[in-house]
Order: structure tokens, then C-alpha cells, then sequence
């Protein structure tokens, strides 16, 4: 037993010895400091990728990413440029997950729903493109919700929306002649 104990001792040792010990800890040091320097180099670009999109700029890295279309249509939603935003929300809608999913469509839900009620409140001769804005924003809270059951604030706006929205018409009852309603032809006139 004491020869056999002798002999791996002797393999493990011979294996490793200090020069092979020392060349793996100078292997394992540059690579250590060649991750560090790309790490920090890839901090150093989410900074300026963040600080980019703060100031409403397009940023120098990651410009193809979903993050990137997103933060910019978002930056551009909040400065009232509904139609670059809707064409770069609608850019990112193919990159993202359907978390991310969901949330461009309560954007654009969003962007439709401001639009709407801003519009609404400048004189009532607007009533069918409010009503048609209020429309696009509940499809728009609709497909959020489809996406990701998550999002309160879309479940919260598609209410908002739908007590706003006129109902649908109910047949039989209507103040005109043109929509005479439901017609019952095998009751008798007169019976209650």
C-alpha cells in the first residue's frame, strides 16, 4: 500500500512541477487581464450607449439591437414625434421577445391613446379620428396584453380606453331611419 501511495506521489509530483505550475499561473493571469480589459471596455461602451440614448442621440454601439430602436423610440414618443417613433417601435417589434413585445405595444398604445385625447379636447368636429386613435390604442393595449399577461399598466390603460369608446350599437335601437333595427317578423302587432 505504502509502495503504490509512493509511486502516485512520485507521478503527481513529477507532473507538477514548479515551472509547469508557474507557466499555468502566468496563462491564467493574461487571461484574467484580457477579460478585465474587455470587460471594461464593454462597460464603457453601455455607458455611452445610455448616456446616448438620455440625451435623445442614436448611439455609437449596438445601433442594430432592440434596446437601441427602443430607447430612441421611446425618446422620441416623449418629445411628441408619434411618426418616428411608431416607424422605429415598429423596427423593433421583429428583434424583441414578447416581453419586449408587450411593451411596444403599450407604447404605441400610449402614443395613440395622448394623441387621441389631445385632439379630442381642441373641438368635438374631430369625433371619428379621436374615436379612430381611441380604437388603435385599445388594439394596441389588446396585443400587449396578448403578449405578456404581465403588464398592469397596459391591462389599466385598455380599461381607461374601453369605458372612453363609445359601445357597440345595439340593434333595434337607433335614432334615425336609417338603422330601423331589429326586425321581428313573426310577432304578432299589438301583443305585449
Amino acid at each position: 500500500m505504502e509502495l503504490a501511495l509512493s509511486s502516485y506521489t512520485a507521478a503527481v509530483s513529477k507532473f507538477f512541477t514548479v515551472k509547469k505550475i508557474t507557466w499555468l499561473l502566468i496563462i491564467i493571469a493574461i487571461l484574467s487581464t484580457i477579460l478585465i480589459v474587455l470587460s471594461y471596455n464593454r462597460i464603457r461602451q453601455v455607458e455611452a450607449f445610455n448616456n446616448a440614448v438620455k440625451t435623445g442621440k442614436n448611439p455609437e454601439t449596438d445601433k442594430q439591437t432592440f434596446e437601441a430602436k427602443f430607447a430612441t423610440a421611446l425618446w422620441l414618443a416623449k418629445k411628441e414625434r408619434y411618426k418616428e417613433a411608431t416607424l422605429l417601435f415598429t423596427a423593433a417589434l421583429p428583434l424583441g421577445n414578447d416581453d419586449q413585445k408587450s411593451a411596444v405595444q403599450y407604447n404605441l398604445g400610449n402614443m395613440f391613446f395622448i394623441k387621441g385625447l389631445k385632439l379630442n379636447g381642441q373641438n368635438m368636429t374631430v369625433r371619428n379620428e379621436t374615436e379612430y386613435l381611441m380604437q388603435q390604442a385599445a388594439t394596441a393595449y389588446k396585443q400587449s396584453v396578448r403578449l405578456s399577461n404581465k403588464h398592469w399598466d397596459a391591462k389599466h390603460n385598455l380599461d381607461r380606453i374601453l369605458m372612453i369608446l363609445p359601445g357597440t350599437p345595439t340593434p333595434g335601437v337607433g335614432d334615425s331611419d336609417d338603422s330601423p333595427g331589429l326586425i321581428m317578423g313573426n310577432i304578432p302587432v299589438g301583443l305585449p
